[in-house]
């Protein structure tokens, strides 16, 4: 009996359940689907990295025989079409939770089942897979605390073995070549890849886990294990890295792995509310008042704001296609405190250019320091941009790094805060804005929805 096995965000051979349930079934034809309504809207540096990633699955299913089925199209269509062409009863998936995802699949589902085929779902993205946790009655948790406690007494199945023996089928004609995007000048992204996801995980494991609690804000240090677009692409899987913690009792290790819980908090939220991938889990702040777009928004988009560790930010998420996590916490409040612009026009540019651009963590991510979603950082909570440069990158060396202007400590000696002479003299900008004079002005918009 044939299957076929379709990769979406599981582009790996280890610890792959789904995969091993398409084994058991026999010969497996592996298939990636290049979904205009995914591939179209994404950026860049998704692009390119989805690009990179699908080779290195193909070169590790050469290396065992096989090759990966690449074709380009509606999944209803083609999914069906490459099931029949190599005779099989069963097409098995890894679930997705996401708001496309969960209808797409349910729109294949739906076209198999005419053609007698089974659409076979097997584990999720994620440790404990959205939906799974609930309180004592059923209904689901609405802040993080009480979720991760009961996330972790739920608990999660061990890793599994990459398939051996298989028997490999593949389509004689009509796949696609794998695509070689071109990135932007100035654009590098990482190692793409199952075996790049497992060597830079030991890397962290063996340098960086331990002191993790307490150097993670730091954006000038390489203090973070930088696996979020590993995870992303399911390059590796969360329970590979919780099995890996399990045994490790530092500080650094319980801190990452309540990382990870967030990770599997947002999907939770999002399976749960798939609206608010673009609406406002509190729609309350919907009604506050906010500023259109305009040349300041573009400023903040390439890093000419004049606010040094907000423009080191934009400009190492556009030469990276990452950034910080501190950093993004930074960038999100001055976007929606400082310049008044709602949350989705900068979730939407972080989704354009991330490698790891995920929509659950993303946009929740954002709605938190919105104030407006889920364990939300109170609205009033403001960061200051200078201040928060000063204590998390307390030697200039992030911004020294991202924005050339102010490398020179001799011509620049303060890089979170440089002269208006020091600024010209280098050509970089005055500050856009005043931030005390905007703090008071976003919390005056915030009063009109608190009356």
């Amino acid at each position: 009996m044939t299957a076929v096995f379709w990769f979406r965000r599981d582009l790996r051979l280890g610890d792959n359940p789904a995969l091993l349930a398409a084994c058991a079934c026999g010969p497996v034809l592996p298939l990636f689907v290049l979904d205009p309504a995914l591939w179209g809207p994404a950026g860049p540096s998704r692009r390119a990295y989805l690009a990179a990633s699908l080779r290195a699955l193909d070169a590790s299913l050469r290396a065992d025989g096989g090759r990966l089925a690449v074709v380009s199209g509606d999944p209803v269509r083609r999914v069906v079409e490459a099931a029949r062409r190599v005779g099989a009863t069963e097409v098995h998936v890894a679930a997705d939770h996401g708001p496309y995802g969960a209808r797409r699949d349910r729109e294949v589902e739906a076209a198999l089942a005419e053609a007698d085929v089974a659409l076979v779902r097997t584990g999720s993205a994620y440790a404990v897979s959205p939906g799974r946790v609930r309180k004592a009655d059923g209904s689901a948790y609405q802040v993080f605390t009480p979720f991760s406690r009961a996330w972790a007494e739920h608990g999660w199945r061990g890793p599994v073995e990459a398939p051996s023996g298989v028997d490999w089928r593949h389509l004689a004609e009509g796949t696609a070549d794998l695509p070689r995007p071109r990135l932007p000048g100035g654009l590098e992204l990482p190692e793409a890849g199952e075996d790049a996801a497992r060597c830079r995980w030991s890397a962290f494991l063996d340098t960086g886990v331990a002191g993790y609690d307490e150097l993670r804000d730091r954006p000038d240090l390489p203090a973070t294990s930088r696996m979020s677009h590993h995870l992303k692409w399911g390059e590796i899987h969360p329970r590979t890295l919780l099995a890996d913690l399990a045994p490790l009792h530092s500080v650094g290790a319980r801190t990452y792995r309540t990382e990870l819980a967030w990770r599997e908090f947002y999907a939770d939220v999002l399976d749960r509310r798939p609206d608010t991938a673009r609406d406002y889990l509190r729609p309350e702040y919907a009604r506050m008042p906010y500023d259109e777009p305009d040349e300041r928004f573009e400023a903040w988009c390439v890093g000419r704001t004049g606010f040094p560790v907000v423009d080191a930010a934009m400009r190492q998420l556009r030469a990276s296609g990452w950034m910080h996590n501190r950093m993004r916490m930074v960038v999100a409040s001055f976007l929606v405190k400082d310049l008044h612009v709602e949350w989705q026009h900068g979730a939407r540019h972080f989704l354009h250019w991330l490698v790891d651009g995920d929509l659950a963590s993303n946009n929740h991510g954002w709605q938190w320091t919105a104030g407006c979603g889920t364990d939300a950082a109170p609205f009033f909570r403001v960061f200051n941009p200078t201040a928060q440069g000063r204590r998390f990158d307390p030697d200039g060396a992030y911004v020294r790094r991202w924005v050339p202007e102010l490398a020179d400590p001799e011509r620049i000696p303060d890089a979170h805060d440089p002269s208006a002479e020091a600024r010209h003299r280098v050509g970089y900008p005055l500050a856009i804005l005043d931030h005390g004079v905007e703090r008071r002005e976003a919390l005056q918009r915030w009063e009109t929805i608190r009356r």
